[in-house]
């Protein structure tokens, strides 16, 4: 589903974090939005998901107004936040236990348990596993959710530098299958140019598109990306640029 963002405000307290915000995000997208810390980048996320509420302006989904929690989106924040008391496979299966039928949810989450590369570990404990284990169940029970857009808040920043560019190339892999829209917030480049369409980066504050980056999918590989000099440094001016600027 195609998700639109126009005019948006917020502000915390005086200092206004946006004013007239505005991006899209087509059906199937995959775009990631990069900026300077402290922009907001986070806050978009939260707008969306409903756990904050604009001053003014319009999000939609297919043209349709959104306002508070809705279920058109599924969020990912930067910890996995699996509880420690339950398995992996009642984890995942939180959403259906919830709003709809146990049974279905873990035959759903059967079936999908290979394909996450968590196969044998339906009944292990949170505390069993790797750090990278941990992010692909939580990643799991977001794609159970059944919303038509993931929100993806640095889903692999408290990694380490190995295991996360594992999940990078696992969740590069796993793109077409899940067949969502997504937004990606991240301050890795290389992350953003490897997982994206395209990229949005933010000014500082108040936050609005500075510049947008259209990303090929033609050879995407590590080979691919560490060839992408150009945009790399392009895309790291920009951002160092606005870091030294106003906020």
């Amino acid at each position: 589903m195609k998700l639109t963002v126009e005019r948006i405000a917020f502000r915390y307290g005086k200092e206004p974090l946006f004013k007239g915000l505005s991006f899209d995000v087509a059906a199937g997208e995959f775009v990631s939005i990069l900026g300077p810390s402290g922009c907001g980048k986070s806050t978009i996320l939260n707008l969306l998901a409903g756990i904050l509420t604009p001053e003014s302006g319009e999000m939609r989904v297919d043209g349709a107004p959104i306002h508070g929690m809705s279920g058109h989106f599924a969020y990912m924040p930067q910890n996995d936040l699996l509880f420690p008391w339950k398995t992996i496979m009642q984890n995942v299966c939180l959403h259906g236990r919830i709003h709809g039928d146990p049974k279905a949810a873990q035959a759903r989450a059967e079936a999908l348990f290979p394909l996450f590369g968590l196969a044998g570990y339906e009944n292990a404990w949170p505390g069993d596993l790797s750090g990278g284990m941990r992010q692909r169940a939580a990643f799991l029970r977001t794609a159970l959710c059944d919303a038509d857009i993931l929100l993806l808040d640095e889903p692999f920043g408290a990694l380490d530098v190995i295991s996360r560019g594992d999940m990078q190339d696992w969740l590069a892999s796993m793109k077409q299958h899940l067949g969502r829209t997504c937004l990606l917030v991240t301050h890795d480049i290389d992350e953003a140019i490897y997982l994206s369409d395209r990229i949005l980066v933010l000014t500082g504050r108040p936050a609005a598109i500075h510049r947008e980056y259209r990303v090929t999918e033609a050879n995407r590989t590590r080979d691919w990306l560490y060839a992408q000099g150009a945009l790399r440094h392009s895309l790291h001016d920009s951002i160092r640029g606005l870091e030294a600027g106003p906020c």
